[in-house]
């Protein structure tokens, strides 16, 4: 009865090892997955922002030199007059 109480305790011991690996590994799969999600969306959100940021450059230009050529040809306008 003792041998066979000492095996079922290794039994017992052995698959909570066993079941503790395993848990560390979930979680390490999970700390990776959730790592990686997190990198995924602030590469998106960089992203989203730099297209803003051109468009909004490409306006800016586009809007300076509309500005420029308007006046110029204002001032031109008032010293031909």
């Amino acid at each position: 009865m003792a041998m066979r109480m000492r095996q079922s305790l290794a039994q017992l011991e052995q698959a909570f090892h066993h079941e503790a690996q395993q848990d560390r590994q979930r979680r390490d799969h999970l700390r990776r997955t959730t790592a990686r999600r997190t990198r995924k969306r602030r590469h998106e959100r960089e992203k989203a922002r730099s297209n803003v940021r051109f468009v909004m450059l490409v306006f800016s230009l586009i809007a300076t030199a509309v500005i420029v050529t308007v006046a110029m040809f204002e001032t031109l306008n008032l010293l031909l007059a």
